[in-house]
C-alpha cells in the first residue's frame, strides 16, 4: 500500500502561515521557514503584550491621577486612600479621564475627599 501524505492539509497549513506573514519585510514574507519563525515570534509577542497592555494603561492612569491630585495639593497615595475611605466607587480609568478631560469634576471629587 502506498504511503499517504496529506498534501492538501500541509499546503493549507503553509498557506495560512504565509497569509499571516503578509506585509513582512524581505524573506520573512515569502520563504516558508523564515516566515514560519517570524509568525511564531509575532504570535508570542501578541500574547505577551495583550497582558502588558493592561499594566501599561494602569500605570498611565496612575500618572494622570497623580498629576491631577498634585495640582490640588495631594499626593496620589493620599488621594486614593481618601477616595476608598469615603466610599467613592470610581476606578482609576474613570478618575484619570476626569483628571485629564474634566478638571472641574475632578476638583469636586478632591474637595469632597479632603
Amino acid at each position: 500500500m502506498p504511503r499517504s501524505v496529506n498534501s492538501v492539509a500541509s499546503r493549507a497549513r503553509r498557506k495560512k502561515v504565509m497569509k499571516q506573514a503578509k506585509g513582512y519585510f524581505g524573506r520573512r514574507k515569502n520563504v516558508w521557514t523564515v516566515a514560519k519563525n517570524a509568525v511564531e515570534k509575532a504570535m508570542l509577542y501578541a500574547y505577551r503584550d495583550r497582558r502588558n497592555k493592561k499594566r501599561t494603561f494602569r500605570s498611565l492612569w496612575i500618572t494622570r491621577i497623580n498629576a491631577g491630585a498634585r495640582i490640588h495639593g495631594m499626593s496620589y497615595s493620599q488621594f486614593m486612600g481618601k477616595v476608598k475611605s469615603n466610599g467613592i466607587e470610581l476606578n482609576r480609568k474613570v478618575l484619570a479621564d476626569l483628571a485629564m478631560n474634566h478638571p472641574d469634576a475632578f476638583k469636586a471629587i478632591v474637595e469632597r475627599v479632603k
